[in-house]
């Protein structure tokens, strides 16, 4: 039975937080068994939604196809059961990837993983949005963000916007990331369905004023990388969406379930409100205590 492969709800990763950690490259890119779906759901949109999951500046070219390299040389090193190098392609679970294709590279490089990928530039303004293969949003929309400013893209999320401290910590961040350190950190939401492509957070939002349709948990994984030849920065996020009833079986759902309540308990009125979960905070936290206490086969969960 498959398992949260993450529960950063669990206290260890405060909401609204910039909470990076030393990222061992080893960890970079999560594959799993819906590697074949989830690269079938992204071609899928792509056709379904043209010029919404693809976009890239003219100049950024040389800089796709260094992320293109290295994804390819790093999927055939750490997952050879998965990826191998063929020629000019990178077979993934039996199917070819052309690196060849003519396609942009970052392009090319969203088909080989789960992961959605972003590419950062910094000029005299500050870092800007260059090029992003974005196939699952978690409520933002590439096309709004694109060629924007990291203030800017920032600028819904409470205590984030230009000229707050959390966007001039940010900005150094970027500033002095080096390429053999890179980053990662962990972002959580709450949602009505377990679809992976959400770009408009005002419908999100309504459809979250309730959890009748069911609740699910999703969790971004996400990574910041500087480029070693284009000094640009490149962020992957790796959506992971569950069942809230997978935290039933989770052995250590007690733990997860009380810090997952003291957490949303912490959120202000903003934050709520950004999250969607203005009105739902207490009947999540009621579900939450549910099944904190919830007994299975006579057994209570300790």
């Amino acid at each position: 039975m498959r398992q949260l492969a993450h529960t950063p709800y669990d206290g260890s990763h405060q909401p609204f937080r910039i909470g990076l950690k030393p990222l061992d490259l080893k960890n970079w890119i999560e594959v799993d068994d819906r590697l074949d779906a989830f690269l079938a759901e992204k071609q899928r949109l792509e056709a379904l939604y043209p010029g919404r999951t693809f976009m890239a500046e003219a100049d950024t070219g040389a800089a796709q196809a260094e992320v293109l390299k290295l994804l390819a040389e790093h999927l055939v090193t750490h997952f050879p059961a998965v990826y191998s190098r063929s020629g000019e392609a990178i077979v993934v679970n039996g199917r070819p990837v052309r690196l060849d294709s003519g396609e942009p590279g970052l392009k090319i490089a969203s088909k080989l993983v789960q992961e959605d990928l972003v590419v950062l530039r910094r000029n005299d303004e500050g870092w800007r949005l260059v090029a992003g293969s974005v196939a699952f949003p978690s409520s933002w929309s590439l096309t709004e963000k694109f060629g924007r400013r990291l203030e800017e893209i920032h600028a819904p999320v409470p205590g984030f916007g230009a000229g707050t401290r959390n966007a001039a910590i940010i900005s150094r961040v970027f500033d002095s990331l080096q390429t053999q350190l890179p980053v990662w950190r962990m972002n959580w939401s709450v949602y009505s369905d377990s679809e992976l492509f959400h770009d408009n957070r005002l419908a999100e939002h309504l459809k979250k004023r309730d959890f009748e349709a069911g609740i699910f948990l999703r969790v971004e994984y996400q990574t910041l990388r500087r480029l070693p030849e284009s000094g640009d920065i490149l962020f992957t996020i790796r959506i992971h969406v569950d069942p809230f009833s997978m935290l039933e079986q989770h052995p250590e759902r007690q733990r997860i379930c009380e810090n997952f309540i003291g957490m949303l308990q912490s959120l202000d009125k903003d934050q709520l409100a950004y999250k969607g979960l203005a009105g739902q905070k207490d009947m999540l936290v009621a579900r939450l205590r549910a099944l904190s206490g919830r007994q299975i086969s006579g057994k209570a969960v300790s």
